[in-house]
Order: structure tokens, then C-alpha cells, then sequence
């Protein structure tokens, strides 16, 4: 028999839950709902605004460019960190996450859309996307993530 101790590095333990979404309006909502519950069970409220705005524009982005289902993932970092994720059907990676090198452009004030993964750049600490091959059920899709800390909370209600 051994025994198995958790890493002297890790001072703050991770935790993550997943929430399947079906292609369906009320996603988001949805979302930021669990995202609220979530974040007041690990007494991590502070996080809120950012992590709620950055969670609803993946999910709706999710919606609008996909034509089924998506998953949201919620990931405790350790300490006050927090990683989104949100999967979707679509394997495109939409701009501005196709290109993390490029600077980050306003979007015309006339424009109907386009802020939202521009708001998730501007207000997450990092972030990032990437296509996700077919697995055997025919699933694959994208990924995209963001992560939210201490240095992001109240970024949203300042601005």
C-alpha cells in the first residue's frame, strides 16, 4: 500500500465543473447562473462581474455560430484564479482569437456585433482558442477559454 500526498507546490486546491448546453436561447443564462452559484461556493464573488461577462459572451458566441450543443467548464486555478471554457460544434476560431500576435482593434461604433470576444481579450488576464479534431462520436468543434484573477475583478463595474 502507498500513500499519495498532494504536491508541496500546490497551496490551493483546483476543482471544475461542467455544464452541458443545448443550441437553445436561454444558454447563457444559464451559464451565468451556475457561474454565480459556482463562484459563491468557493467563496470567489469577487470574480463575478468579469468572469459572468467573459462566460456569456463564449456561450452566446457559442449559440450564434454553431447549430448544436455546447459545454461550459468552470476551473478553479488555485487561489483566486478561474478558467472558462466553452466548446461548441464549430471547428472555426473566430477573430480575434484566430491570431494572438495581432493588436487589439476597436470595433466600429456602427457596427450590429463583433465586441464580444474583443470584450473577453480586453477584460481576461489570458485566453486562447484551438479547433478540436472528430473523435468517435463525431464531436469535434473548438475550444475556447479565458482566465480571470484577482488582477481582473472589477474591471467590468470601473469600466
Amino acid at each position: 500500500m502507498a500513500t499519495v500526498s498532494p504536491s508541496e507546490c500546490e497551496t490551493f486546491p483546483t476543482w471544475a465543473y461542467a455544464l452541458q448546453l443545448p443550441h437553445d436561447a436561454r444558454a447563457a443564462r444559464v451559464a451565468r447562473v451556475t457561474l454565480r452559484a459556482v463562484l459563491a461556493g468557493h467563496g470567489m464573488s469577487q470574480l463575478q462581474e468579469t468572469a459572468e461577462l467573459l462566460a456569456s459572451e463564449l456561450v452566446t458566441n457559442a449559440y450564434r455560430y454553431s447549430d448544436g450543443p455546447a459545454a461550459l467548464r468552470l476551473r478553479g486555478l488555485g487561489g483566486d484564479r478561474l478558467r472558462v471554457s466553452v466548446w461548441d460544434t464549430n471547428p472555426h476560431i473566430p477573430p480575434p482569437f484566430d491570431n494572438r500576435s495581432q493588436p487589439l482593434c476597436p470595433v466600429p461604433a456602427e457596427a450590429a456585433g463583433g465586441r464580444g470576444l474583443f470584450l473577453v481579450r480586453h477584460y481576461a488576464e489570458n485566453w486562447g482558442g484551438y479547433p478540436l479534431g472528430d473523435d468517435l462520436f463525431g464531436r469535434g468543434g473548438k475550444l475556447l477559454w479565458c482566465e480571470v484573477g484577482s488582477e481582473a475583478a472589477g474591471q467590468v463595474a470601473a469600466a
